[in-house]
């Protein structure tokens, strides 16, 4: 049996849509009935009818005994639960999620026996690249650099899933990009939809690479497949200027494009500003430092590793975010 956390997440929903139209026995974690509903509502729109076959199963990755619970019987694992957030105020929680977490899970895997173990990280957990070099799996990270929480909680997490592998654990661990996919439209990346079909006029001079939700969970069932153990794949479709990504989601939504261009100096009153009125307010951030000088970041990302390994072909972000541009009108 096939154990997935982060099954109501945007990875783990799109892989479940994917494990269950090959039939394969599948259980996964979830918190609560509410969480439950966006993959109920995925699996609906894309007519797959398994959603009931896959054995839900209440837990938590920070909670031992249900995990204890959660492992029976259970050969392969897919692992990606994980906390997102760039606002300082959570910096407790992505290590208690993502690197404790993490932990557990490893640790429960080696007790049950599992046989192999795939961990969803980031191109966050990636090393720090020296000037005008290319990042690859193999650049190292440097202590000193500066990196967000969410950066470093993820790089802890790897080093719990190394840890595990040097016990004894087969793993394989898959660093995508920006992910892009339907069904979420209120979290992640796919909020730029809403954004940008609202009128949104600043656009960051950095860059990224993004990839497609369906191009991440066809990587990692691929690799879980074969005899890859002790490897790490950075998945990324293209490298593209955020300008480049806003301005084709514009256009497949026939909205304003972004027009003024966010420098070093707005962005560093906006995180300011954001900050004055998120403690005015009580709200959540929206712009925080991290998120302000990541977005003036230009690094570039090297796929070929997993292209060459699994002769791998990226869907072109001008094909999914065009189809993810209709889906979101759909969705409206």
């Amino acid at each position: 049996m096939i154990l997935v956390t982060g099954g109501t997440g945007l990875v783990g929903a799109h892989l479940l849509l994917e494990l269950t139209k090959s039939g394969q026995q599948v259980r996964a974690l979830y918190r609560s009935e509410k969480s439950l509903a966006k993959t109920r509502t995925l699996f609906a729109a894309n007519s797959n009818p398994h959603f009931n076959t896959i054995e839900w199963l209440i837990g938590d990755i920070t909670d031992i005994p249900s995990l204890e619970d959660a492992f029976q019987g259970i050969g392969t694992v897919y692992h990606c639960a994980a906390c997102v957030s760039f606002e300082p105020s959570d910096e407790e929680l992505l290590r208690k999620v993502n690197i404790e977490g993490t932990a557990n899970m490893v640790n429960c895997a080696l007790d049950f026996g599992v046989k192999k173990f795939c961990h969803v990280s980031s191109i966050a957990a990636l090393g720090d690249p020296k000037e005008n070099e290319i990042i690859t799996e193999e650049t190292d990270w440097n202590p000193e650099v500066r990196h967000s929480d969410y950066a470093i909680s993820k790089y802890g997490a790897e080093m719990e899933v190394w840890r595990a592998w040097q016990e004894g654990l087969n793993v394989v661990i898959v660093n995508p990009g920006i992910i892009f996919g339907k069904g979420f439209w209120e979290s992640g990346s796919s909020v730029i939809f809403k954004t940008i079909s609202n009128g949104q006029s600043f656009y960051a001079e950095g860059s990224c690479g993004i990839i497609a939700v369906e191009d991440v969970v066809k990587a990692m069932t691929q690799l879980m497949a074969t005899s890859i153990n002790g490897e790490r794949y950075t998945l990324i479709a293209e490298n593209m200027p955020y300008k480049d990504i806003m301005d084709s989601i514009a256009g497949n939504l026939k909205a304003k494009h972004p027009s003024i261009q966010a420098t070093p100096i707005i962005t560093s009153i906006g995180w300011r500003l954001d900050w004055f009125l998120s403690k005015l307010l009580r709200q959540k951030r929206r712009l925080t430092q991290s998120m302000a000088r990541s977005s003036h970041n230009r690094e570039t990302y090297d796929n070929s590793k997993i292209k060459e390994k699994l002769d791998f072909t990226f869907v072109p972000p001008s094909v999914f975010l065009k189809q993810l541009a209709e889906d979101y009108r759909a969705s409206l």
